[in-house]
């Protein structure tokens, strides 16, 4: 093979088919998914996410949507944020340049996409035009080489065509970047090629842009890091326009910003850019088929009914059958019991992501897994390695969360069996069970698990449950179980989380009676019980108000009531 050496002899031809090859590949974007559905142009649809410089590179291992709920709420801090395309610009007062660029952001935020837009712009000479070549690897395309030996530029030509047939063998002289996408999805340690690269010792001239979920920043050593970012999904006015981009329709999406905006879970979930599509999706679907019918206002309706639309298209754009047909054929029903089993065990070990051991061990066939993510493609995908290798995992960790929590259920209402433990009251083990985990990894699975307990969120799954039942004392002992947790001295956190459940079982008192006392000026922060000061804390942490300036004495000056209050003190720009 002839080689071909930097500067003197740059291959513009090679740089050309390069760029041709990522628009190519990063042009069209499949929302939620890959390789199924309507393509949409990147640029196009693409909405400007919420970067932010700062933080460091140490493990949070906190559920996600605790983080999510913890950055919806300081929406207007003074930090410094970054575009997407300034990615490696120093910022003000910063000497020497930067290396490594690590962006932490939770499943779903738009890290992927981040990523594709940074190769596109660069791809369309948009922007970045000092860089010579970009390459973009994920680390799921990485796995599938763990057993292989590459030299970094072997690594380079393996991946990308162009350079190996323009017979370049060293890329010291010229402006390179790497990009490493979703350090937390690979299976094994990073390779010693990586870790070569990442420390400096290969080709330090190069730069690097790593992303990762905020459970494995650690693995990249701190002093190897130049830069640590984080991306915050959408803010509030990106949000919207999201949904105007989404919707041509000007009405329409109005109706949905502002049906949002009732429901303050559902305003939360939606920095992440994954659930506002599963919500223009839903909302899209609902407005449809039932003119003026109620709108989902729940986590538990709003992925009900996503499961319900998925169905529905696999019946009619699968099946040949009619829009009036059962949604669920024994086929169907089949196929969810299977991911739900998966979803379950899955999230019991912590993963995310699952290779055809992992399905095989569930019982679910090989061949019929293709066909799972070919028709319910926006709830689980598969996706080809080299080699042919196949990954699995569901579109996000919310869906997983879901899933898991609708097979526990269905496994104790269709045969009694409870999974969480051998006794009858499962909602209680289930509350129990989420109580008892460190980092609340189980706190959405609690919320979904207590929210299918509602009568009208089981007549929403007719056809998948087998059989319903009214229970309406289990959900009141469960009410009445988590209100007494309530008065036990939890963290924060694992109170928020209870009332959130509240609200998925349709009960509001305990929020609503201290709105009332709020409203009428009567509270007395002396006499409130730990479940009133949990719910006054919820109220204002999800106040639409921003806590720019939080006035402590409003409520109390005791050490008390400084405790019971310092997660809205922490959440504040300023306390009095």
């Amino acid at each position: 093979m002839f080689c071909i050496l930097f500067p003197e002899h740059f291959p513009t031809v090679c740089q050309r088919n390069l760029k041709s090859a990522l628009k190519k590949k990063f042009q069209c974007v499949f929302e939620g998914i890959a390789k199924a559905g309507n393509p949409t142009l990147l640029n196009q649809i693409y909405t400007e996410l919420y970067i932010t410089e700062g933080g460091t590179a140490e493990v949070n291992d906190e559920h996600e949507v605790r983080q999510i709920e913890m950055a919806s709420r300081k929406p207007d801090r003074p930090e410094t944020t970054i575009r997407q395309e300034d990615i490696f610009k120093a910022s003000p007062g910063r000497d020497e340049p930067i290396r490594t660029v690590l962006t932490k952001g939770v499943a779903g935020i738009g890290k992927t996409v981040l990523t594709q837009k940074y190769s596109l712009d660069w791809a369309e000479d948009k922007a970045n035009q000092d860089i010579q070549f970009i390459f973009p690897f994920t680390f799921r395309e990485l796995n599938v080489l763990k057993e292989e030996k590459f030299s970094l530029v072997g690594l380079v030509h393996h991946f990308f065509t162009e350079t190996k047939e323009a017979g370049i063998c060293s890329f010291e002289d010229v402006q390179v970047v790497f990009i490493f996408d979703g350090l937390d999805e690979k299976s094994t340690s990073v390779d010693v090629l990586l870790i070569n690269l990442i420390r400096g010792k290969l080709l330090p001239s190069a730069r690097l842009w790593i992303t990762t979920r905020p459970a494995a920043a650690n693995q990249i050593p701190p002093k190897c890091v130049g830069m640590v970012t984080e991306t915050r999904g959408f803010t509030d006015p990106q949000k919207e326009e999201y949904f105007r981009k989404r919707f041509g329709d000007e009405e329409q999406a109005s109706r949905i910003i502002s049906h949002i905006k009732t429901s303050r879970s559902l305003h939360i979930m939606c920095h992440i850019p994954v659930f506002c599509w599963i919500t223009a999706t839903v909302l899209e679907d609902v407005l449809e088929t039932r003119e003026g019918g109620q709108l989902p206002n729940t986590l538990t309706e709003m992925y009900i009914h996503f499961l319900v639309v998925q169905a529905k298209v696999k019946k009619v754009k699968y099946d040949g059958g009619a829009e009036t047909d059962p949604h669920w054929s024994p086929e169907s029903r089949k196929m969810m019991e299977s991911l739900g089993k998966l979803a379950f065990d899955q999230l019991q070990k912590g993963n995310l992501i699952f290779y055809e051991s992992d399905l095989t061990g569930c019982g679910i066939d090989i061949r019929a897994a293709s066909v799972y993510s070919g028709v319910f493609t926006q709830i689980f995908k598969e996706e080809r390695g080299l080699y042919q290798d196949k990954v699995f995992c569901f579109i996000h960790l919310s869906v997983q969360e879901f899933l898991a929590a609708l097979h526990v259920h269905m496994s104790f209402i269709n045969s009694g069996l409870n999974l969480m433990e051998q006794q009858q009251t499962t909602s209680q083990d289930a509350v129990d069970k989420a109580l008892q985990s460190p980092n609340g990894h189980l706190d959405l699975f609690l919320r979904f698990f207590l929210g299918l307990s509602l009568q009208t969120n089981q007549t929403l799954l007719r056809g998948l449950l087998t059989q319903t039942g009214s229970i309406s004392g289990i959900i009141l002992a469960t009410v009445q179980y988590i209100k007494e947790k309530l008065s036990e001295n939890l963290s924060a956190e694992k109170s928020i989380n209870l009332i959130h459940c509240l609200n998925e079982l349709d009960d509001r008192s305990l929020v609503e009676e201290i709105q009332q006392s709020l409203r009428s000026g009567s509270l007395s922060t002396d006499e409130l019980s730990p479940a009133q000061w949990s719910a006054l804390v919820f109220i204002l942490m999800s106040s639409e108000k921003d806590l720019d300036v939080f006035d402590l004495k409003k409520y109390s000056a005791s050490e008390e009531a400084l405790l019971r209050l310092l997660p809205v003190v922490k959440a504040s720009n300023k306390a009095l």
